[in-house]
């Protein structure tokens, strides 16, 4: 069958329309500053939420009297074996502000509207930078939900500095391991400014103030992560190799052997009303 000009036109123009175009919308990576690669907590730091302190009660946390002695309380437990109100044993997510303590490295993903900070042991955060507000009727969360607005600070035509701040939480969560409470009602306010050192590009600012009901002030630290180039990536699922074990309201522990021995001491056993005698 031959085919006339006009079935050849028609052909044409279909393979035309076959053909890739170039999205206008299409993210430019040249926008914004570089923030690739792995970053990391600086070495020879613990999780301690303020780097330029010790854990615990040396942190100074602006905390009401009540709240304080729920951290003395906490650090106590802990010191006699127990894990005090820290929850992260039992496999709970540490929420915000403290998965910005950076346990496990972390990598940013910026996208036109939405920045993903991906960690190796936690849910993603997202980061909405499309203008919205807070929603009304979202579920809360334990990382909460964050809204982002980049500027460029040093007017060279790149975005170099990321402010968030996140609401909507749920609970319990805590500042840091020691056990620095939070307030029950989750009405937490967590606000960032997140942007490259300037001397130092593989040095990054963390400016994290947290508002809480738990708090005489609001309490501001700057939180310092390092790049690192040579990225490796490692699984991190809390449930494996978990050796802690709750029993009603106490923590027990397994050891390698795969028996159950207590986590503090003279601390009693569990109740076994339901199981016959064990074998002596």
């Amino acid at each position: 069958m031959a085919f006339n000009k006009r079935s050849l036109g028609a052909v044409a123009f279909l393979a035309m329309l076959a053909m890739p175009v170039p999205d206008a919308t299409a993210h430019d990576e040249s926008k914004y500053s570089d923030w690739s690669g792995q970053w990391r907590r600086p070495r020879g730091l613990a999780t301690q939420w303020d780097q330029d302190k010790k854990a615990g009660l040396a942190q100074e946390a602006p905390l009401k009297p009540e709240y304080l002695e729920k951290l003395k309380w906490s650090m106590a437990d802990q010191a006699a074996g127990g894990q005090g109100l820290d929850n992260r044993y039992t496999c709970i997510t540490n929420g915000m502000p403290r998965i910005m303590g950076v346990i496990q490295p972390i990598e940013f993903v910026i996208l036109p509207h939405i920045t993903y900070i991906h960690f190796e042991a936690f849910m993603p955060r997202r980061i909405y930078t499309d203008g919205r507000d807070f929603p009304k009727d979202a579920e809360p969360s334990f990382a909460g939900y964050s809204i982002g607005k980049w500027s460029d600070t040093d007017g060279d035509g790149r975005f170099d500095t990321l402010d968030v701040e996140t609401r909507n939480f749920k609970g319990p969560r805590t500042v840091e391991f020691t056990g620095i409470p939070l307030h029950e009602d989750n009405q937490t306010i967590v606000k960032e400014t997140i942007s490259l050192d300037k001397s130092n590009p593989d040095i990054m600012h963390n400016i994290i103030t947290i508002i809480d009901n738990a708090f005489t002030r609001p309490w501001t630290v700057d939180k310092r992560y390092r790049r690192d180039r040579n990225v490796m990536w490692f699984e991190d699922n809390c449930t494996e190799n978990n050796h802690h074990v709750v029993i009603g309201k106490e923590n027990y522990f397994v050891n390698h052997e795969g028996y159950l021995m207590p986590a503090r001491k003279n601390q009693a056993p569990p109740d076994l009303r339901f199981f016959k005698d064990a074998p002596k």
